[in-house]
């Protein structure tokens, strides 16, 4: 039989999507669960088994590029743009929820007495907690970009100093948003305002939640050097994503907290 040469990667059949996308359905179920009978563990259980899927995953993609090679150029190229299509749906994503608030809020109806905020909602200070929160994401914004220009000038220090201080403002930012939470004067139930609100801010703080956890496995390929100065993608799709957090935020925070207040 002849044997073809070529730069694709085809993938070895590997249990760990599937295992994920069970993980994922059942979070899905514990959530229903935890929202109609409290069930605490199940739903604990559930983030322990995707964690876990997740570690295997990414250790045999590491083997993949890393030990066997199997990411060429043009790999990467399909990664990137397979990325880049992935941060486009999240854009979309987000849309609907801008879209849901200035539907109700350019043409409040009789049911929230036609008035925005509803009556009765008393909103958050945007030049409190948000305003703060603002300038703790920008400056990981410019953190991260440190890291990146670090990273391709060779400099390990610096790359790790950087995305140390990333890290810990995206848990600072994460700590305030709850602390937000735990002080407001309104829950998701409070109108169509409640929910708008704590649906789009509350999906915008998992992201940064889970852009959190990337940084943080890049921070461990960093210390182990598994970066080169012109091989690290996994960064680039970190950093990516970590902008495109930032992005979010200042949209979420002159349209919701500042104009809709």
């Amino acid at each position: 039989m002849e044997k073809y040469y070529h730069p694709f990667h085809l993938v070895n059949p590997n249990p760990w999507p599937f295992c994920i996308s069970m993980g994922v359905l059942y979070l899905t179920l514990n959530t229903v669960a935890y929202f109609h009978k409290g069930f605490y563990y199940p739903l604990l259980l559930s983030f322990i088994l995707i964690i876990l899927f997740m570690i295997l995953w990414f250790t045999d993609i590491f083997v993949e590029s890393s030990l066997e090679g199997a990411h060429t150029k043009l790999v990467l190229t399909g990664l990137k743009l397979g990325f880049i299509l992935f941060i486009i749906s999240e854009i979309l994503f987000f849309f609907s929820f801008f879209w849901a608030f200035f539907h109700s809020s350019l043409s409040p109806s009789v049911e929230i007495g036609i008035n925005w905020p509803p009556l009765g909602i008393i909103t958050l200070n945007p030049f409190s907690i948000p305003l703060l929160n603002t300038i703790i994401l920008l400056s990981s914004g410019v953190s991260v970009t440190w890291c990146h220009h670090s990273l391709i000038q060779k400099n390990r220090n610096q790359s790790l100093i950087s995305l140390i201080i990333t890290i810990t403002l995206g848990l600072l930012f994460t700590f305030l948003q709850a602390l937000e939470y735990l002080e407001s004067n309104f829950c998701i139930s409070d109108s169509v305002y409640g929910s708008i609100f704590f649906v789009a801010t509350g999906f915008h703080g998992i992201h940064v939640i889970i852009g959190t956890i990337f940084l943080s496995v890049c921070l461990l390929k960093i210390y182990f050097s598994h970066f080169t100065n012109s091989r690290h993608f996994t960064f680039e799709a970190a950093s990516w994503y970590w902008h495109f957090v930032d992005v979010v935020w200042l949209f979420l925070y002159i349209c919701i907290y500042w104009w809709g207040s």
